[in-house]
């Protein structure tokens, strides 16, 4: 069954008609938590597309940052709320840049590609900081979304940003998957063993690690949209070094072997970060430290490996 190219597809309907059936009975509080939580999931999932060839991007909060100011700044100059044309213009601001970016970047490999992303991102946070026309550290608000000139209020926004999101989030998974399958997302895989054997084949490595960047940018400014258009709210500090960090948290917490582990420990840390910052306020940062230690502690490869393991028993995928 996984070898057929229906399979990708039923999949992504049964997913997104389970998280819309459950938006249906969840209070607006954990409506939002989710929605937050696929918005980050999307970033996250950047940052495991590079991990599958080897690298770790510390800087996907840059292409965050530019999602987010994106709806921000086209909000308050132009007056355009409309959710679906805010995440077009998002992704391709984050496409555009991350192609000057990845002519550098894919020369570098290890911690001089992790840096090199930071120092990135940070520059951005810097400039932003300094930029007082566009509100400076403070930031600047948000209007409401509007979807394709449906303008809800109250709970009705919250679930259409939630319905959004879920078809967002299932429709780059699936995309994304086909990805993984394909020959070029396997070249990755291989590029992660051995490179060199990579180049000797035929493959060009810095023109796959290129597509990979590219694909984990779009992905990170998809989730920069929606984020800012559910908080309501941009700053610079979605392109600070932490908000990168809590990414790759995300990354380590899922491995790279599932897509669907990527949202499902965006969801945790989500719940887990919500819950212990309310019962341990003053101590919440070691409640999630703990945490991540216990999951690689027990699962080394990540809560995916969970889901990989049970396709091979089952033969399937």
């Amino acid at each position: 069954m996984t070898n057929s190219r229906f399979f990708v597809p039923v999949c992504c309907v049964l997913i997104f008609a389970v998280l819309v059936g459950i938006g249906f009975i969840i209070p607006q509080w954990a409506m939002f938590l989710a929605t937050m939580a696929l918005a980050k999931g999307l970033v996250a999932l950047g940052i495991v597309i590079l991990m599958r060839a080897g690298l770790v991007s510390f800087g996907q909060g840059l292409y965050f940052c530019i999602g987010a100011y994106v709806s921000g700044l086209m909000a308050n100059w132009t007056g355009i709320t409309d959710i679906v044309l805010l995440s077009i213009l998002g992704v391709l601001v984050s496409v555009i840049l991350a192609t000057i970016c990845a002519r550098l970047l894919s020369g570098y490999r290890g911690i001089f590609f992790a840096m090199l992303t930071l120092s990135l991102s940070m520059i951005l946070y810097g400039a932003l900081s300094k930029m007082s026309i566009i509100g400076g550290t403070d930031g600047l608000n948000v209007s409401a979304p509007t979807f394709l000139g449906y303008a809800p209020e109250g709970r009705a926004l919250g679930f259409s940003l939630y319905f959004y999101t879920c078809l967002v989030s299932v429709i780059a998974g699936g995309l994304i998957r086909v990805y993984f399958n394909s020959e070029r997302g396997l070249t990755a895989l291989a590029i992660r063993d051995n490179e060199l054997r990579v180049e000797y084949l035929g493959s060009s490595v810095k023109s796959a690690i290129s597509s990979g960047y590219i694909m984990a940018a779009a992905v990170g400014g998809l989730g920069g949209v929606i984020a800012g258009l559910a908080i309501g709210h941009v700053d610079p500090e979605y392109a600070y070094w932490t908000t990168s960090g809590e990414f790759v948290f995300v990354a380590i917490l899922s491995g790279f072997f599932s897509i669907t582990a990527v949202f499902a420990s965006s969801i945790v840390l989500e719940v887990v970060r919500s819950f212990s910052n309310l019962y341990f306020p003053n101590t919440w940062q070691l409640v999630l430290g703990v945490f991540l230690l216990i999951v690689i502690l027990l699962l080394p490869n990540g809560l995916g490996s969970l889901f990989s393991k049970r396709r091979r028993k089952g033969g399937s995928e």
